[in-house]
């Protein structure tokens, strides 16, 4: 029967090293936690911006503020103010601040699919910086808050649907005339029955139709008629140009006719005014004549009333 082993030396300052290697646990915990906040930020200098909105609705504390996609900011802390709205305050470091000027527009916007985000715009980069502790209104942007008018715009729709498809709708009518319609169309008088309404007054137009036809026809011919009688060689055109040729060869005649005309009237213009001046010297002299055979008359008178021997004709009576 073999003799125990001897039990092992004991490890010479066992407790001291166990707590070395405890302390080296706890460094190298320290040393994790302190890292992960200094990659997260917690040691960065940075500048407060309050967010104020209706309600704080899927926000949650920890959550990036965004600007072009890329965080720029974290939520702090979500406080009820006492008018009753949320403000949301964001840690935004100080390297990233720049980015946010007085002009900037915050969002937070709530999808149907997703969580909720909230972004930063800047409009005008040349605008002064946001101050430290800035407080700006949030426009808020929720899918959901569509969904009752969508639900009640669907409903309608869906109503109105409902009483277009109906049997008695107009639609229904309006269907059940186009295919009557469409047998018509597809009838011997086709179209034609379809405007006249009945099959008598189509065939008094389709009859009307074939006597202008007719007509037309004679019309044509009659066409041809005058054409060949007053265009053609024998007919009245050249009957026409040639009396046209000969009523130019008599104007001819008649115009150099005229001239010779001309000529004796401006001869007989000649005469007719010397014939006015010898009028107006024989209206002179009669007018002499006349003043003489007054003086004449009245020297005759004088003689007689003064002549001794003159006879007294007047009768007088008793």
């Amino acid at each position: 029967m073999k003799p125990d082993p001897a039990p092992p030396p004991p490890i010479a300052h066992l407790e001291l090293k166990a707590a070395l290697l405890l302390a080296l646990l706890v460094l190298l915990v320290g040393g994790a936690v302190v890292y992960v906040l200094y990659a997260r930020g917690a040691f960065e200098p940075t500048q407060r911006l309050v967010l104020i909105a209706d309600d704080s609705e899927g926000v949650q504390v920890g959550m990036d503020l965004t600007f072009s996609g890329f965080p720029i900011g974290r939520v702090r802390r979500i406080e009820l103010a006492d008018d009753g709205s949320a403000r949301i305050v964001i840690d935004v470091p100080r390297k990233d601040a720049h980015r946010l000027r007085t002009s900037s527009v915050f969002t937070l916007t709530r999808g149907l699919v997703g969580s909720t985000s909230i972004k930063a715009f800047t409009g005008i980069p040349t605008d002064p910086p946001l101050p430290d502790g800035a407080e700006r209104k949030v426009l808020v942007g929720d899918a959901t808050a569509e969904l009752p008018r969508l639900v009640a715009e669907a409903r309608e729709l869906v109503r109105n649907m409902t009483a277009i498809t109906a049997p008695d709708a107009p639609l229904a009518t309006s269907l059940g005339n186009v295919q009557t319609v469409t047998e018509k169309l597809k009838g011997p008088r086709g179209a034609l029955g379809v405007l006249m309404g009945n099959e008598q007054d189509a065939r008094k137009l389709v009859a009307a139709l074939d006597r202008t036809n007719a007509l037309l026809a004679r019309m044509d011919g009659l066409v041809a008629k005058t054409d060949a009688q007053v265009f053609g060689a024998d007919g009245l055109m050249r009957d026409a140009r040639a009396t046209i040729v000969q009523l130019n060869a008599t104007l001819g005649e008649a115009r150099a006719t005229l001239k010779k005309v001309d000529a004796v009237l401006e001869e007989a213009q000649v005469i007719a005014a010397n014939t006015k001046v010898a009028t107006t010297d024989l209206g002179a002299l009669r007018a002499e004549i006349e003043v003489n055979l007054r003086k004449v008359e009245s020297l005759v008178d004088e003689i007689n009333r003064r002549w001794p021997f003159a006879r007294d004709t007047e009768i007088r009576l008793p």
